[in-house]
């Protein structure tokens, strides 16, 4: 039993590494290339087909094929209906390379959500207010500036009360001083 058992994934580490054999790798081209031929006598295969193909993989080509391969990718002609019809996918965005010149280092105004927009909208109500409570034009502000003249007021009169005691207990101490010499 693996040293795992029968838990979760196999570990691999510490098995031998397969490799593929030359003769195996020899054995599947021959098999690819029995394949073709014999498609070729059935005719799945055109000779259309053929050129396509050794055009898109060189190794397979052929000391003969090789100049008519490079003519064909000159002249590159459309085969099929591909010739017929243009179609053109509205949907499709080509990628535009760019100068670095042209290319804007500003970035563009990022688009803000709900959340970020009645944030700065608060903190613009509440920049308001505060100027409008300095200025002394709101309700709230009014009430405390009633209430800062009442205790003005009551502050006054207690210093005045006070002035007045003061004024009282030294004419008295005055009348002591003065009766006693």
């Amino acid at each position: 039993m693996s040293r795992r058992g029968s838990r979760g994934k196999p570990n691999h580490k510490g098995r031998r590494r397969h490799f593929t054999d030359e003769e195996d790798l020899k054995m599947e081209l021959e098999k690819e290339k029995r394949k073709e031929e014999w498609r070729e006598r059935r005719g799945e295969i055109s000779s259309d087909d053929e050129e396509e193909k050794a055009e898109s993989n060189p190794a397979q080509l052929k000391e003969g094929d090789s100049d008519s391969a490079s003519d064909d990718d000159e002249e590159a002609k459309p085969t099929g209906v591909q010739a017929l019809i243009e179609i053109e996918n509205p949907n499709r965005v080509l990628q535009k390379t760019k100068k670095v010149t042209e290319i804007d280092d500003a970035p563009a105004p990022a688009q803000l959500s709900r959340r970020e927009k009645e944030e700065i909208a608060k903190q613009q109500a509440k920049l308001r207010y505060q100027k409008l409570q300095a200025e002394g034009k709101t309700d709230q502000a009014k009430a405390d500036l009633a209430r800062l003249a009442i205790i003005r007021k009551e502050r006054e009169m207690a210093a005045k009360k006070r002035e007045e005691e003061r004024k009282a207990k030294e004419a008295a101490t005055a009348t002591k001083m003065g009766k006693g010499k």
